[in-house]
């Protein structure tokens, strides 16, 4: 089993966010940055031990962040089944 399909029976959705920072030598510039990672709703503590990394290391500051999460699967959504198709 993969590691994603893993995470996602553990309850884990894809969020994807669109970050928005200010250019370090050129404050009045905006640049947009698109993180995307498999995380837990509704807290989000890969998104903010992310959001934690850049406003320590990087020099671009925060403008703003908007992010959407989606679960790609549920345990309704798996189910395990019998059988076997051999094609020649």
């Amino acid at each position: 089993m993969t590691h994603e399909l893993q995470l996602q029976m553990r309850g884990y959705g894809l969020t994807t966010a669109e970050i928005t920072y200010r250019l370090p030598d050129h404050p009045v510039l905006l640049q947009t940055f698109l993180w995307q990672h498999y995380d837990l709703a509704p807290d989000f503590p890969e998104m903010k031990s992310f959001l934690k990394f850049w406003r320590e290391t990087l020099d671009g500051p925060l403008h703003s962040v908007r992010f959407v999460h989606r679960k790609l699967i549920s345990a309704s959504d798996w189910r395990a089944l019998k059988g076997e198709f051999v094609i020649n």
